[in-house]
């Protein structure tokens, strides 16, 4: 399903460069704010942060595609039910995950302003160290799929923006019948770039 998915947006990727009316290329720094749903975790928000480039590919003058490549950290806080399960994690204030994001954004802007994105965004796992005490790496998939939505404002060469996105899928990689529950991801990102 995911190389699936990776080849349509190759393709359109492909035809939206060999049309594109206008192009840029720029960076993006900013925070999560992060959490996952699920009883092992606290159901409050933790800060992380991302930064990385973008590209604007404006198809037209009211919409085009935002692709991302953005090091984006996601930070929870293990409930006592955690404890449980991962014993040799016990006692952990935070559990910090480091992912390579690569988001393919659909782009309308109804006003030169104001842009509206919306699309996938796929997650690869790159760090799974909790801070310098332990490894949480058996308890995390290697991948994260997401839906991602959020506004933007253009100021000249400037960029600001505030989008959520929601995981879609399950994130648990603990097996064990008695952990079935879903663990999936919810960021709230904001943040500001510059296009050049």
């Amino acid at each position: 399903m995911k190389k699936v998915l990776f080849f349509i947006i190759a393709v359109f990727l492909n035809a939206a460069f060999l049309h594109a009316q206008g192009f840029k290329i720029g960076g993006k720094v900013g925070a999560n704010i992060t959490g996952l749903t699920g009883i092992q975790f606290d159901q409050g928000f933790n800060f992380g942060y991302h930064a990385g480039g973008f590209a604007e590919i404006m198809l037209s003058k009211k919409w085009g595609i935002q692709p991302e490549v953005l090091w984006s950290q996601t930070s929870v806080t293990p409930s006592s039910s955690f404890d449980a399960l991962r014993p040799d994690l016990a006692n952990l204030a935070t559990i910090k995950l480091n992912y390579i994001n690569i988001p393919v954004l659909l782009t309308i802007k109804p006003v030169k302003l104001i842009s509206f994105q919306v699309g996938p965004q796929f997650g690869i796992l790159r760090d799974k160290n909790q801070s310098f005490t332990g490894n949480a790496a058996s308890a995390f998939k290697s991948g994260d799929l997401s839906l991602l939505g959020g506004a933007q404002l253009n100021l000249l060469g400037f960029r600001i923006y505030g989008r959520y996105a929601i995981g879609l899928t399950d994130i648990n990689d603990i097996q064990n019948v008695a952990t079935a529950e879903k663990w999936k991801s919810k960021t709230l990102q904001i943040g500001v770039g510059l296009a050049l």
